[in-house]
């Protein structure tokens, strides 16, 4: 119904996705959340002028999202019907060349001892480690089974690979225990066809456990996220916008190019990210720009530095306000609670800024969402509600 409301004009929206942004009040800190200590003036102001707050719901109630829906659910996909694997997207965020029937995976250098995972992301080694583990695994390893091998190299620990051979299949368990402290594992296959796939996986986690074994910290590998080229509608037929995504990390720049999205420079900072945006404002109508230093905050159970990521955020705001959107959304893909040190199943605040002369009159924090006129809703139903506010649908029914 939506493709049939929508009017065509060239009013702005701009996404401001903070990863992991919803928390959960923290007894070691007042039983304050990190969005609420944090100090944003200039995201207040804009809260209380002309903005509506309220929360969202990445997948249902009580599931816990991984980035990928929690992503293509903010766009309007749904992430029961639409789904990608993670691996899929870190190659393409990776600008690798993933044809129909490769299997992707998305991977991390770990640290093991005594076939425990002790450390699933190696410390965060620097990415020039991994750029020299993956030239290792590269050289040492160009086939297994009669598949080729491609690997590439990411942001610190993290690393993809593509698998390429007839025959294989996505339907395989992660190769990944997901926590640390817990048993290193292989993977298995969920069905019958994807036993030469397991078989391929496991023949190459072998042989790179060998190539790595006397690294003093970065001596294992992690796989998970097995996926396969996916056939999805594309952003622009579904909402005729023409959009582009401003992201630094690999996986986020893959959605975006999945649902075909323009993504062209890859910003090191946040000023590149505001240059970009003001670079191209003109010749776009939908704006992603995706942070991830609060996911990351979240993860490692740092309170303080997810305080400070959301207050490095707050000093860009007014470029991106002063380039005059109709509608900008400042949010998150789903909630990392500092206490869990993981994604969570909590509703992610959500605050929109428009131009209808709508303002619920409260600062941006979780405890205030509860308030915020917009209610709770699913994150699926947020681009609707965003087009709207865009002046882009029309009427429907006389």
């Amino acid at each position: 119904m939506i493709k049939d409301l929508l009017v065509t004009n060239n009013n702005k929206i701009i996404f401001l996705i903070l990863d992991g942004l919803g928390d959960i009040p923290n007894p070691e800190y007042a039983y304050q959340t990190p969005l609420e200590a944090a100090k944003k003036p200039n995201i207040d102001r804009l809260s209380t002028k002309t903005g509506i707050l309220g929360r969202i719901l990445p997948v249902d109630i009580g599931v816990t999202p991984g980035s990928g829906p929690g992503h293509l659910s903010l766009f309007g996909y749904d992430p029961i019907v639409y789904e990608i694997g993670r691996g899929v997207l870190e190659v393409l965020g990776l600008n690798m060349d993933l044809q129909d029937g490769d299997l992707a995976a998305r991977a991390n250098f770990c640290t093991i001892k005594d076939g425990i995972v002790t450390d699933r992301r190696a410390g965060r080694i620097a990415t020039s480690e991994t750029e020299r583990l993956c030239e290792m695994l590269t050289r040492a390893i160009p086939e297994v089974e009669g598949a080729k091998i491609i690997i590439k190299p990411g942001k610190s620990h993290r690393f993809a690979i593509i698998f390429r051979s007839k025959g294989l299949s996505d339907k395989l368990t992660d190769a990944d225990p997901h926590k640390d402290n817990k048993t290193f594992t292989y993977t298995t296959p969920k069905t019958g066809e994807a036993e030469f796939a397991s078989k391929v996986v496991n023949a190459f986690i072998t042989r790179a456990l060998d190539v790595v074994k006397n690294e003093k910290i970065a001596n294992g590998v992690l796989l998970r996220g097995f996926s396969e080229k996916p056939d999805i509608p594309s952003f622009s037929v579904n909402y005729g916008l023409n959009a582009l995504a401003i992201a630094t990390y690999p996986m986020y720049r893959g959605i975006a190019k999945v649902l075909g999205m323009d993504v062209n420079e890859e910003p090191k900072d946040y000023s590149e990210m505001v240059k970009i945006l003001k670079d191209n404002y003109n010749k776009y109508q939908f704006f992603f720009m995706h942070i991830k230093e609060t996911d990351l905050a979240g993860e490692d159970g740092n309170f303080p530095a997810k305080v400070t990521a959301i207050e490095n955020v707050d000093k860009i705001v007014p470029e991106i306000y002063a380039l005059d959107p109709q509608a900008l959304i400042i949010t998150g893909d789903h909630s990392t609670p500092c206490p869990m040190k993981g994604h969570s199943w909590h509703p992610v605040p959500l605050l929109l800024i428009t131009k209808t002369g709508e303002q619920d009159g409260i600062t941006f924090h979780e405890k205030n969402c509860i308030q915020g006129s917009i209610g709770t809703i699913y994150s699926k139903h947020l681009m609707p509600l965003v087009l709207a506010h865009a002046f882009k649908l029309d009427k429907y029914g006389a």
